[in-house]
């Protein structure tokens, strides 16, 4: 075959961002189980949809039923979790997608793992906060419920520490805000950061 007439070169992060018409970026929300995050994520997903951009949510649901199947919650397992999702991201933004990431994500040097794998730039960290009590209350998932009773160990919150983010890009504060709030917000806070000019 000659190569007269081809370019065997992948194509850039750039070339498929213009293709898009978007910029990618990787939206990290983190906060306590049953703040807010897989909710606001898919409703940001829904509203980007229905504006023209591509996207791809990941949370705990979708990571810990395939990728990450294989880990526990031990301090070891949580670090590789945020690692190998990190370096999905990582994919993503180098096809121009757009990633929502909705994970615990509970200590600085963890979410500081998944910003230098991504790489700044491209790194939006969003805070959901809500109390702790709150959380507890909300239960979605009846995950605190479960390590109250032994049967989950190292929750966060309860027998494992949350450190609340110092400098993050944007904090959402769930218990003031209703679902299509919080998610406006966040819309209208990421839109100049996604846009393709």
């Amino acid at each position: 075959m000659s190569d007269s007439h081809c370019n065997t070169t992948y194509l850039t992060q750039e070339e498929k961002e213009k293709y898009l018409r978007q910029r990618a970026r990787a939206i990290w929300l983190t906060g306590y189980s049953g703040s807010g995050k897989s909710t606001i994520a898919l409703g940001l997903e829904r509203m980007l949809a229905s504006n023209g951009y591509f996207t791809r949510v990941l949370d705990g649901d979708i990571i810990r039923t395939g990728i990450n199947k294989n880990l526990g919650y031990s301090p070891d397992d949580r670090y590789e979790n945020i690692r190998r999702i990190a370096e999905v991201n990582k994919l993503f933004i180098q096809t121009g997608i757009i990633t929502i990431n909705a994970f615990i994500s509970p200590t600085h040097e963890i979410r500081a793992l998944a910003k230098g794998i991504i790489g700044e730039p491209y790194f939006t960290e969003i805070y959901v906060d809500a109390r702790l009590e709150e959380c507890i209350r909300r239960d979605p998932k009846g995950l605190y419920k479960k390590a109250i009773e032994g049967k989950i160990k190292d929750f966060t919150g309860l027998d494992a520490p949350y450190e609340v983010p110092l400098h993050p890009d944007l904090v959402i504060h769930t218990e003031q805000l209703t679902e299509e709030q919080a998610v406006d917000l966040l819309f209208r806070f990421l839109i100049p950061k996604l846009k393709y000019e």
